[in-house]
């Protein structure tokens, strides 16, 4: 009996000062799914064609295409004929007011595989890596075009398909 009044004594007295017994905490867990969808995607940045100066002799330069695309995703790289008029794929126009200029773009370095727009003919196909692909672009202007005197331009437009 004397235990059964120590435990009332106590609990009497702690409930007088304000004591509360401390309640277990419950938990409870799940999980949550996080999802994301890649999509193919590719971007392309080229650097200018400079041939610098002409004098009627052949002159060759090049420029970067670099393409770079999702990890896998197939691409293909096409070159139009350009802005100048009557341009085509072989033969590419700069022009300086009604005056041009004639030029060709290869895929090689040995200028014998034009760069157009055909796919499966004369374009440069490629996959997404973990690095971009750098292309290069090889211009020729033909030797013994005897053009008036000027700074000539043309655009050329490039486009990947992928």
């Amino acid at each position: 009996m004397k235990s059964l009044r120590t435990g009332l004594l106590t609990f009497a007295l702690a409930a007088a000062i304000g004591f509360q017994p401390t309640a277990q905490a419950a938990t409870a867990t799940t999980t949550m799914a996080v999802t994301a969808t890649v999509l193919a995607t590719c971007i392309v940045l080229a650097t200018p064609l400079i041939f610098g100066n002409y004098s009627g002799a052949q002159l060759d330069a090049q420029a970067s295409v670099t393409v770079t695309c999702t990890l896998g995703t197939p691409f293909v790289v096409r070159l139009d004929p350009g802005a100048g008029s009557g341009a085509t794929v072989a033969t590419r126009t700069l022009s300086f007011g009604a005056n041009t200029l004639n030029y060709t773009i290869y895929r090689d370095a040995g200028h014998t595989q034009l760069w157009g727009q055909t796919d499966g003919t004369d374009t440069v196909a490629g996959t997404g890596a973990l690095l971009p692909s750098i292309l290069t672009a090889y211009g020729r202007i033909p030797a013994s075009q005897f053009a008036a005197p000027g700074a000539y331009l043309d655009t050329v437009g490039v486009t990947v398909v992928y």
